[in-house]
């Protein structure tokens, strides 16, 4: 699953550009590595990352950061719209944000229901659908860039079923694609500028004035003819 991760990660960051890079979460995996921006680091809750700290409460400046990258966070948070809004905070304007999480119509997801948010990671998180975190998204000013699914086999971790299994890859990519067991949305920060919008002024001459011609009355012009 990360090695499927990482290749739609890679394709979305090589064409992001600028000036600094910033991966939430999972700081022993560089999901980074593809984009070419000079200044790329992680930030996490637990030491190992270049920073330390809650993805609540980002310490960064205001449209400060051109890609932020969130593997699997918001479905173990218990706040994730705080978590988009600091991302569109730090974001500079056209900036880009990649958000990889459990798809819910999968059979990922129905694993998670069969443990009932119990067992170890990844069963206890909660996961978002792509519509659901397409309209937070929109609600925050961002347009949705693409949306790619991988990970179509069933979760297990003996080698042998994988093997097995790899037919429904194949068949899920072509068929049900959008039953992934994981997603990747690729967003991007709009601001919509003011413009001021100016007088047209016309460099006309103004007209000159002229005389009104005054109404004759007829008994004034029959009584100067009698005269």
């Amino acid at each position: 699953m990360l090695a499927q991760e990482q290749e739609r990660i890679d394709a979305v960051v090589a064409d992001v550009f600028g000036y600094n890079a910033l991966q939430v979460g999972l700081p022993a995996h560089d999901l980074l590595r593809a984009n070419r921006i000079s200044h790329r680091f992680a930030c996490d809750r637990e030491p190992g990352a270049a920073v330390q700290a809650d993805p609540l409460e980002l310490p960064f400046a205001t449209s400060s950061l051109d890609l932020v990258v969130l593997p699997h966070v918001l479905e173990f948070s218990r706040h994730p719209h705080q978590i988009l809004r600091e991302i569109e905070r730090v974001l500079v304007p056209d900036g880009s944000v990649v958000i990889v999480g459990f798809n819910p119509f999968s059979l990922f997801g129905l694993r998670r229901l069969c443990a009932r948010g119990r067992g170890a990671a990844p069963w206890q998180g909660h996961y978002f659908s792509v519509l659901r975190l397409r309209d937070w998204l929109t609600l925050l000013g961002f347009e949705i860039e693409a949306t790619t699914f991988g990970c179509h086999a069933p979760p297990t971790g003996s080698p042998r079923w994988q093997a097995r299994w790899q037919f429904m890859e194949r068949a899920g990519r072509r068929w049900w694609t959008v039953c992934g067991g994981f997603f990747v949305i690729h967003g991007i920060k709009r601001v919509h500028g003011m413009r001021l919008i100016s007088p047209r002024w016309r460099g006309r001459r103004a007209q000159a004035k002229g005389l009104a011609p005054i109404a004759r009355d007829p008994r004034i012009a029959q009584k100067n003819r009698t005269t």
